[in-house]
């Protein structure tokens, strides 16, 4: 399969289809596009822990499509119960690549219950619990990316609505929260990009997000390469840009939602919080369910 469409004609940070797995190396942006192979769950394991892929729905999506590539190579296991003792340690390995991003968590917890029904079921087998973790591995791809135009459209009706403006909005965002940090359009940054498919997007702003500047790297990069009208601005002229030009929201994405609302995000998410309150702009979190916590 591949999530691409014709639709979708954003940066690709994830090519999955046809048993293979390449994912951007994100370390090498702004200055270079190499993609490198994921041909196993050890592979996928460094992709996340060295952030060659990072944000929380791509981190998810890239761990769990590390388990099905190697489910699709001849593991030389024929029992049901060798493949789930097989799963589960692999899905326990992958959390602690990167502990922070809830979504690789509550992914792997989805498919270890997954794995457990079918150990207990007597009429499937070793081959049915392979198919059907494969099966819903690509269903959460496609999910997320669904979810994240969803994300992109209802938070750009709302902005509009809240705005009540006849002119069109310009919007600030922190981190990276585009193609690159998801399965393809972006949760925050995926609101800033319906809001241009539209026309309804004056201009975007983006902080450089120190000290690992995914602004700076990252969503510059992303803004560039589709053609959004950004301007990259430094952390600390965030209040200047909002005042001096009438910067409308502000949209962040989150790594996690806790189940009372509360939100853990990239450093220096708190201070345009703050600022959006003093200052009467407003601030939205885009995230997808998968971010939630409920414990």
């Amino acid at each position: 399969m591949d999530v691409q469409t014709d639709q979708v004609k954003t940066l690709q940070a994830i090519k999955y289809g046809n048993g293979s797995l390449e994912i951007l190396d994100q370390l090498q942006l702004p200055a270079k596009c190499q993609y490198i192979p994921i041909r196993n769950v050890q592979d996928g394991w460094d992709a996340i822990h060295l952030m060659k892929v990072r944000g929380a729905p791509a981190i998810a999506i890239v761990g769990c499509l590390s388990l099905v590539i190697e489910l699709q190579q001849d593991l030389n296991i024929s029992s049901k119960e060798e493949l789930s003792q097989f799963i589960i340690e692999k899905l326990d390995f992958l959390l602690t690549s990167r502990p922070t991003a809830v979504n690789l968590s509550n992914s792997a917890n989805i498919l270890k219950i997954l794995t457990n029904e079918i150990l207990d079921n007597p009429e499937a087998d070793a081959a049915f619990l392979r198919q059907t973790v494969i099966k819903m591995v690509e269903d959460m791809l496609e999910r997320d990316l669904s979810d994240n135009k969803a994300i992109g459209k209802y938070g750009a009706l709302d902005m509009i609505e809240k705005c009540s403006k006849s002119t069109k909005l310009k919007i600030l965002t922190h981190c990276n929260t585009g193609s690159l940090a998801t399965s393809g359009y972006g949760t925050a940054l995926g609101v800033i990009r319906y809001l241009f498919e539209t026309g309804l997007l004056e201009h975007a702003f983006c902080t450089e997000t120190r000290p690992y500047n995914q602004g700076a790297r990252l969503t510059a990069f992303e803004l560039i390469y589709e053609g959004i009208p950004a301007t990259l601005i430094c952390d600390n002229m965030v209040a200047y840009a909002i005042d001096k030009h009438e910067v409308d929201a502000i949209v962040v994405g989150a790594d996690r939602v806790a189940a009372n609302g509360d939100t853990a995000n990239k450093i220096g998410t708190y201070q345009l919080a703050l600022l959006a309150k003093q200052l009467g702009v407003l601030f939205y979190v885009a995230a997808p369910s998968t971010s939630i916590d409920y414990t």
